[in-house]
């Protein structure tokens, strides 16, 4: 038995972020005594080696998630760490030991409970840290682009939001599946963008996005619209009639509206929503299917381990803040052990 078993065969209670209200990220606070979780049908007890931080975390924090807890509730989403349990009726069950990446409630925590169905070993040679985003980021950017985006070679596609962890990862996407790629995000963050091999990169606010972009493509075959109000409209005025695709992951600037008026009159597109947790319930099939073709681009090189900027769990609030705030870019994940 290793240091880590013995201490979990002990262990009742834990460091964990418990959101006390909905008044956002300021009611995001520290708790060293919560209760380790106790796994259920079908779930793994996770001992969490890193914890994802993404923007769905700070939509919860103010009750805007649709279908997030009810305060008070241990925080987070996505996590990766060691299987230290395993609950009844696991199909298949992964050994103890074996690190996995996955998402389920309460992973701003020592330990938190994933559903087994859902998780994926860590690949051989990764940090849990580096596997953050597999089944969260890089399959909600892999469901835009493929199944729901149909996309082609020779695509013109634009991505909202490019510098974040979904955006960062359908940049890589879009251009190994020999699109062209039109990439928005705010100027400070468009040399990292530039870097992913975007094609071109434009300030997200600049007044006359859609025209600017319409010059440089003529109208785009697809749309990753994860932006909402600031940006829906130019989303829709840029895409291609009829042949034209939008995929809606998100809204970080809130909801936008479309009535049928508009469907049949003004934007003669294909709008498709994306909430990766509600395909991976009603479309297992297909989650799965993703999953497999993940696991084909990190053998192909295509898909290397994350850099995600780690910070201690203690600064969760803060770094909620940053991120609601549009001040930060790229993958970012807590500690819980530090």
């Amino acid at each position: 038995m290793t240091m880590n078993d013995q201490q979990d065969a002990v262990r009742t209670t834990m460091p964990a972020l418990v959101q006390r209200s909905q008044r956002g990220p300021e009611d995001l606070l520290l708790s060293t005594d919560q209760g380790v979780p106790t796994p259920g049908t079908g779930e793994y007890l996770t001992r969490v080696g890193a914890a994802g931080v993404n923007f769905a975390d700070v939509m919860q924090t103010y009750g805007t998630y649709a279908g997030g807890p009810q305060a008070p509730y241990v925080a987070g989403l996505e996590a990766a760490g060691e299987i230290v349990g395993v609950g009844p009726d696991v199909e298949s069950a992964l050994p103890l030991g074996t690190h996995v990446i996955g998402v389920g409630p309460g992973a701003f925590a020592a330990y938190m409970v994933m559903p087994a169905a859902g998780v994926l070993p860590v690949p051989s040679g990764w940090s849990d840290a580096e596997s953050l985003g597999m089944v969260l980021n890089w399959t909600t950017a892999l469901a835009a682009l493929r199944p729901l985006g149909e996309i082609r070679t020779g695509d013109t596609v634009l991505i909202h939001a490019a510098a974040g962890g979904v955006g960062q990862a359908a940049v890589r996407l879009a251009r190994h599946y020999g699109a062209r790629v039109i990439a928005t995000a705010s100027p400070a963050k468009h040399h990292a963008v530039r870097l992913l091999g975007a094609d071109e990169v434009l300030d997200s606010a600049r007044p006359d996005l859609a025209e600017r972009i319409t010059q440089l493509t003529g109208g785009v075959d697809l749309v990753l619209e994860s932006v909402g109000r600031a940006t829906f409209e130019v989303s829709l005025s840029v895409t291609k009639p009829f042949t034209g695709r939008v995929v809606v992951l998100g809204a970080a600037s809130g909801d936008a509206g479309l009535t049928t008026h508009d469907l049949v009159f003004t934007h003669q597109v294909q709008v498709k929503g994306l909430h990766i947790g509600v395909l991976a319930t009603a479309a297992p099939a297909l989650y799965r299917a993703l999953l497999d073709e993940i696991n084909a681009l990190i053998a192909q090189g295509v898909y290397r381990p994350g850099t995600p900027r780690i910070h201690p769990l203690a600064d969760g609030p803060a770094i909620l803040r940053s991120l609601g705030a549009g001040q930060t870019s790229g993958k970012l994940a807590l500690d819980p052990w530090s």
